[in-house]
């Protein structure tokens, strides 16, 4: 994840005001079945390494459980998220969060040959649309489930990923669903945007959670436990309990 949006500032919404929310409570719970119906391979499109576990790291896991075949699409290796630090500049960090994308697929089950990383540049995903969309149609099958950023994060790679996905979907006929990242960050517990729509909760076992959390741990370079640490973690605590729920929100 690297936080490039004008909506993506100080600390957010509190995970409190979020739990605490009848609109969120009210959504209808569904099942791995529900979700993906009979997709046998599931394609998981992440504009930055661990978008995809902080959206969809649970049902990930439970699709391996399922013998479902898992694709994980990195379009940009997130090289530009401490463009400030003089240690983690863009040449070191891009290869650091390959390992970590590898580490944290290997913990929720998926092999190291599944992940594609496109190499995109990161921050700029929008001005590679028309490629990223290209790649994404020759590699997304008619029928596949496909999960993807939300259209409306409010962060401009989140949302161009969002784009691509969409048009490569529909050019072949497989199935888009979506994940929220940064609304959980700016969004209003008493009227989520990401609510006026279908939305699902997907109630997360407590394997699949276990698995979720220690692919969450892989990622050093965002939570701050590298060395040197960077002076502000794009995954701080406040960000990260967003993400340790027992339950991930899915809007198909």
């Amino acid at each position: 994840m690297s936080p490039r949006g004008a909506l993506i500032q100080g600390g957010g919404t509190g995970e409190s005001e979020w739990l605490a929310s009848p609109r969120l409570r009210a959504v209808p719970a569904t099942n791995l079945a529900q979700l993906i119906g009979d997709a046998r391979r599931l394609v998981v499109v992440a504009p930055h390494p661990d978008d995809e576990v902080l959206g969809c790291g649970g049902l990930i896991a439970l699709a391996v459980q399922a013998a479902v075949d898992v694709v994980v699409v990195a379009l940009s290796d997130g090289e530009a998220a401490y463009p400030d630090d003089p240690h983690w500049t863009g040449q070191r960090l891009a290869p650091a969060r390959r390992a970590e994308l590898i580490d944290a697929c290997r913990a929720l089950g998926v092999s190291p040959a599944k992940i594609v990383h496109a190499g995109l540049p990161d921050g700029r995903l929008r001005a590679h649309l028309d490629k990223a969309a290209q790649l994404l149609a020759g590699l997304v099958q008619a029928g596949d489930a496909v999960l993807v950023t939300w259209a409306r994060d409010g962060h401009p790679d989140h949302e161009a990923a969002a784009d691509a996905t969409l048009r490569a979907c529909a050019q072949v006929g497989a199935r888009c669903i979506q994940y929220p990242i940064w609304a959980w960050h700016w969004g209003d517990p008493r009227q989520p945007a990401f609510l006026e729509g279908a939305a699902a909760r997907l109630p997360l076992p407590q394997a699949a959670w276990d698995a979720k959390q220690r692919a969450l741990a892989c990622f050093a370079t965002q939570t701050g436990h590298c060395t040197p640490a960077p002076a502000q973690p794009i995954l701080p605590a406040h960000v990260l309990v967003r993400f340790g729920r027992d339950f991930e929100l899915l809007l198909p």
